[in-house]
């Protein structure tokens, strides 16, 4: 069976991303912040939160680490599914880094280029051993 872990923003961070794990620059707002577009989250809610990252950080790279995950195998798979916003300066990459590597191994990215709008993707993860995201 499927175990869906959602993770919205809404009350915290959630369980996979660490509270301790927020580097500087990230901040947890809602549309209505002021802090400029986007406007609202990927339903158009504009009271709805999300992680943003503050136009002043945008020379320089944050990260956010989730927690660990557990090998994953035949029966168990890992799928993340997450909306993003990226402006047209923004580069986000997804890393994984396994229990036994001191690299993150980078598995998927996207650049700005005008997007300015909510897109969604699913990256699906196989790992032998335990991983952080």
């Amino acid at each position: 069976g499927s175990v869906w872990d959602k993770c919205d923003f809404e009350t915290n961070l959630c369980k996979a991303v660490h509270e301790f794990n927020l580097q500087p620059g990230w901040t947890r707002r809602n549309g209505q912040s002021g802090m400029g577009p986007p406007y609202s989250d990927h339903t158009g809610n504009e009271s709805a939160y999300f992680l943003s990252l503050s136009s002043e950080m945008q020379s320089s790279s944050a990260t956010l680490r989730t927690d660990v995950f557990l090998p994953t195998d035949e029966k168990h798979i890992c799928q993340i599914r997450f909306h993003y916003w990226v402006s047209k300066s923004g580069t986000l990459m997804v890393g994984l880094q396994k229990s036994s590597e001191d690299i993150v191994t980078n598995i998927w990215q996207v650049s700005g280029e005008l997007q300015n709008q909510w897109k969604a993707n699913t990256i699906t993860i196989n790992s032998t051993e335990k991983y952080e995201v």
